[in-house]
């Protein structure tokens, strides 16, 4: 299956709770993406949302911009015990939310790719490493686009948001 982005919103109350008592946030996003799979909310409305392997190149492109805010891995640590994945989770605060959510609304799809060659992205071995084949650099739009929506709508309910690296 291979390295996946994934994400949930959380509520300030949620998140403290998340903090104090970190194995039962993986039960609560296990209940969610247990609903939201028989749901499928659009990127909006989810409570869960993933960038599937898209992570990486993601990752690549907002530091080359110099984005002000880790969305790809987090910032915060908790459950730095535990493994979900690759690695343990981490989140965002709702201010550091709300500002991805600025600063991606503020920066479209093409910004975010400016003057970048796919020979970057193979030289710097960015997952899932196909960058030489043609358009692959397009690959990564709906992601980007759906990525933002995702944090726009958690800015708005003033969520706070985990972040992980799940196979």
């Amino acid at each position: 299956m291979g390295m996946i982005g994934e994400y949930l919103r959380v509520t300030p109350a949620e998140l403290g709770r998340v903090i104090r008592e970190p194995e039962w946030a993986w039960d609560l996003v296990e209940e969610v993406r247990n609903t939201e799979e028989e749901t499928q909310p659009a990127p909006a409305e989810a409570r869960h949302f993933s960038t599937y392997k898209a992570w990486d190149m993601l990752r690549f492109l907002l530091a080359y911009v110099e984005f002000p805010v880790n969305v790809i891995q987090g910032e915060e640590p908790f459950a730095e015990d535990e493994d979900w994945g690759y690695g343990p989770p981490r989140y965002l605060r709702p201010e550091r939310v709300k500002l991805a959510a600025e600063a991606l609304r503020a920066t479209s799809y093409d910004q975010l790719l400016g003057d970048v060659d796919p020979a970057e992205l193979t030289n710097a071995e960015v997952y899932p490493l196909r960058w030489g084949e043609p358009g692959a650099l397009e690959w990564g739009r709906h992601w980007y686009d759906d990525l933002t929506q995702f944090f726009e709508a958690a800015a708005e309910a003033e969520d706070a948001v985990l972040v992980w690296l799940d196979s």
